[in-house]
């Protein structure tokens, strides 16, 4: 690794820090800790934005209560209690330093919405104007399971998107990402390459774990934003890693990142439905830039209307691509297979490739 790669990240001007329940409200509870790093950020003329688990966690706390809760409405009932102590203790955190904080609260409709999805980056860039540090984290109050994010990883990822962030840091109680021999690993090029390194978490204290964070790394490089999973026990880690020192471990993006709306298509929407294609469609999709086409469609699935997002799976019923379709499911199912006939004519997209994102570039062969 050249010491280049570490010193590109001096420059990262917009900053999202990520930080779990497991790390925040652990052994040791690590508020003014990471309040003073991000101070530290925002005397050198950072923006920082802070994703921030602990809603659950402290909630469990305030009330006394020894396992997650795994009935809904206790969950979102334990999380409405704990939210005001988290964001007291950010206050009080944040208040020698002169900083505010300001309580961004978030589902996952508040992104599916395009409107919406806006709407919450304009206000994002607001606070940032106004010297706010923003502290967001999933509303557990109101989320369901068909609605939520999967884990702050994943809406950490997210926001560092929806933010145009220059530097996603993922904390974690670990150096970084680990070899089979415990040893860090400081960059990583190929994603799916560590990810049989990962173990699972130990205890029930959050969701997530390093194969969330991985994930959330491919995320994020996939819209151009490099990713350090690194140790939010160093007191001094997100300045080591603005002055360019190897620390952590570094996801680098890498080719041509996706432009905001088919970043949005592809890592915020979840899937309403499923079209399957036939090999020559896939490969047209996947190496060709081409627009799906009702010729390839051999089969729909699920129950979605005129622009909601679907799957397209190859005959392997491997997904190769997203997008949003532009034909309700009874229609897709009825053009399915169907071409110009003696191969004249105009045919109508399904999937137009202005809003198709593709996510695996080797396509089943025939």
């Amino acid at each position: 690794m050249t010491s280049a790669e570490r010193r590109s990240l001096e420059s990262a001007k917009r900053i999202v820090v990520k930080i779990g329940s497991r790390s925040l409200i652990g052994e040791k509870e690590r508020f003014e800790e990471i309040a003073a790093q991000i101070a530290s950020l925002v005397a050198m003329g950072k923006e920082v934005l802070l994703v921030s688990s602990g809603a659950v966690a402290a909630g469990r706390k305030r009330l006394g209560i020894a396992e997650r809760p795994k009935q809904l409405a206790l969950l979102q009932a334990v999380a409405a209690a704990g939210q005001s102590a988290l964001m007291r203790s950010y206050e009080l955190a944040f208040e020698p330093h002169g900083l505010r904080a300001a309580q961004i609260l978030l589902t996952h409709a508040d992104l599916a919405a395009r409107e919406r999805y806006l709407n919450a980056r304009n206000a994002l860039e607001a606070l940032l104007e106004l010297g706010v540090v923003p502290i967001i984290n999933e509303n557990d109050t109101v989320s369901v399971d068909e609605l939520r994010f999967g884990d702050n990883d994943q809406l950490a990822a997210m926001v560092a998107a929806l933010a145009s962030a220059d530097l996603l840091v993922l904390l974690t109680d670990v150096e970084g990402v680990l070899d089979a021999d415990g040893k860090r690993i400081p960059l990583v090029s190929d994603v799916d390459a560590v990810l049989e390194l990962v173990r699972p978490p130990t205890d029930d204290v959050g969701l997530g774990g390093m194969a969330s964070k991985i994930e959330a790394a491919r995320r994020a490089t996939m819209s151009g934003v490099p990713v350090i999973i690194g140790d939010a026990r160093d007191p001094e880690l997100l300045s080591k890693l603005v002055r360019g020192e190897d620390c952590g471990t570094l996801f680098l993006p890498h080719g041509s990142p996706l432009a905001s709306k088919k970043h949005w298509i592809a890592y915020t929407l979840k899937p309403k439905g499923t079209i399957v294609v036939d090999a020559g469609a896939a490969r047209a999709v996947c190496e060709g830039n081409a627009s799906l086409l009702p010729g390839g469609v051999v089969g729909v699935r699920g129950d979605f209307d005129v622009g909601d997002p679907v799957a397209i799976v190859d005959p392997e019923q491997r997904e190769i691509a997203r997008g949003l379709s532009r034909f309700p499911m009874n229609e897709v199912a009825r053009m399915a297979g169907k071409k110009p006939k003696n191969g004249k004519g105009k045919s109508t997209a399904v999937v137009h490739r202005d809003e198709l994102v593709v996510l695996a570039p080797k396509p089943a062969v025939e």
